[in-house]
């Protein structure tokens, strides 16, 4: 079985053998606007143009997955949306001035998929528009916390397009080892240091493509980044553990000019 990582792509994009992770499966919309922190990113690319989550944790500055990269691809962030096919009132675009993804991102194996976006101005910071908690450095969220992720992704393996609405779930934490007994090593590259597994695998509640770089959200705090998962949107999915990157985190914004 392979894995899917979850960002919207066209369709002649070829995936790697793990899929990234993309829309909300088993969910429902998220009440409009209850998630201020969300940011939809796009990536315009020389083959069309992919999409992915992510959140803002400073005024200036975005969080997301680092395969949502693209090196010669222009970054545009969205904030303040719900319903991408309305011009909304809430809504702030704002260019990307500077990506950063952690200077140890390994590609093949999806190990510190975490980047952080500098965006050419500050977001206005509203109801609509606002920042979310990181974990203190080295903080574990507990294996059974109920925590929920969030995107625009697709829905199901049968869908070729993403929600236009925002959609949310809720899933628990699991205890590594789910991830690491897999039989038909989908989850050969998992490392527990890095990455979190979530996501009950007799409930059909995950992230999936087009999901990619949003938060994993635990008692109000982002604990996780939307990473890969199945290729069938069968969970658990595999989210990069934030509060092992806080350091980096922290002095590499302390060095970002507002």
């Amino acid at each position: 079985m392979q894995l899917l990582i979850l960002v919207l792509l066209p369709a002649a994009f070829l995936l790697p053998p793990r899929a990234q992770a993309g829309e909300i499966i088993g969910g429902w919309e998220a009440r409009p606007h209850s998630r201020p922190y969300m940011a939809y990113v796009k990536i315009a690319t020389r083959r069309g143009r992919k999409t992915c989550g992510g959140f803002l944790i400073r005024d200036d500055v975005v969080l997301t997955a680092a395969h949502c990269n693209d090196e010669q691809g222009h970054i545009t962030v969205s904030l303040g949306v719900h319903d991408l096919r309305l011009r909304e009132w809430s809504q702030q675009e704002i260019p990307v001035l500077r990506r950063i993804p952690h200077p140890e991102y390994d590609m093949h194996s999806l190990n510190n998929d975490i980047m952080l976006l500098q965006l050419v101005h500050r977001a206005r910071l509203n109801e609509c528009v606002g920042l979310i908690s990181l974990p203190s450095a080295w903080q574990g969220v507990c294996p059974g916390a109920m925590c929920s992720v969030a995107g625009w992704g697709r829905t199901s393996a049968r869908r070729a397009k993403g929600s236009h609405v925002l959609r949310e779930v809720d899933m628990p934490v699991l205890e590594d080892y789910v991830c690491l007994k897999d039989p038909d090593q989908i989850y050969h590259y998992y490392n527990a240091s890095t990455m979190l597994c979530a996501g009950d695998p007799k409930q059909a509640k995950d992230s999936f493509k087009g999901d990619s770089g949003g938060p994993l959200v635990c008692s109000k705090i982002a604990q996780g980044i939307v990473s890969w998962g199945s290729l069938n949107g069968t969970p658990p999915g595999v989210y990069t553990r934030i509060s092992r990157f806080v350091p980096w985190i922290l002095e590499t914004m302390r060095m970002l000019q507002p």
